[in-house]
């Protein structure tokens, strides 16, 4: 099984109304080291999948977001979890390419590096509802986590598989079935 993250609001704390553009504002979300623990033991694969429009409207680049990624990687690490690889739209959202979420992109170049992935047999977790219909175009199933307030409207009434408050709840609820 293989699972994919989002990033901003998942993995890290979000900063509404801004992105993460270098490590020391890359902050892990409470219970992210046992939540990595958990799902690490679950499934064979864990990729992030995530929308990184500063790139594009030139607030940071390339550089700025491998450094970023590069303490998500240590942080997971150090936990005794793990992430296998992070994937990135750097596209502003009017760009109409192939890779923002929505769009199932990134996905694809996940299958390219991992062959072993069956989109039935994955799951989707993010916080917004591009997170959701990413996941639901592959079939996937999906888990919203609570907190994007400025979707709050639209992720009511997402159809999704679950909905947990955190990744960590959403990995005790995943560890006890």
């Amino acid at each position: 099984m293989t699972l994919f993250l989002d990033r901003d609001g998942v993995v890290n704390v979000r900063t509404p109304n801004d992105y993460v553009k270098t490590p020391d504002a890359w902050i892990p979300t409470a219970g992210l080291d046992e939540a990595l623990r958990i799902l690490s033991a679950h499934f064979q694969r864990i990729v992030v999948v995530t929308n990184q429009a500063g790139i594009g409207k030139g607030l940071m680049n390339e550089a700025d977001l491998a450094a970023v990624h590069a303490k998500m990687f240590r942080v997971a690490t150090a936990a005794g979890g793990r992430i296998d690889r992070a994937y990135h739209c750097p596209h502003r959202s009017d760009a109409g390419c192939s890779c923002r979420k929505p769009a199932t992109g990134m996905a694809w170049l996940a299958m390219i590096d991992f062959p072993e992935i069956d989109f039935s047999q994955a799951w989707m977790v993010g916080d917004s509802a591009s997170d959701m219909l990413f996941g639901q175009k592959l079939g996937m199933r999906t888990v919203l986590i609570a907190g994007k307030t400025e979707e709050a409207v639209a992720l009511a009434a997402l159809s999704v598989d679950f909905r947990f408050a955190s990744l960590l709840d959403f990995a005790r609820f995943f560890n006890a079935c």
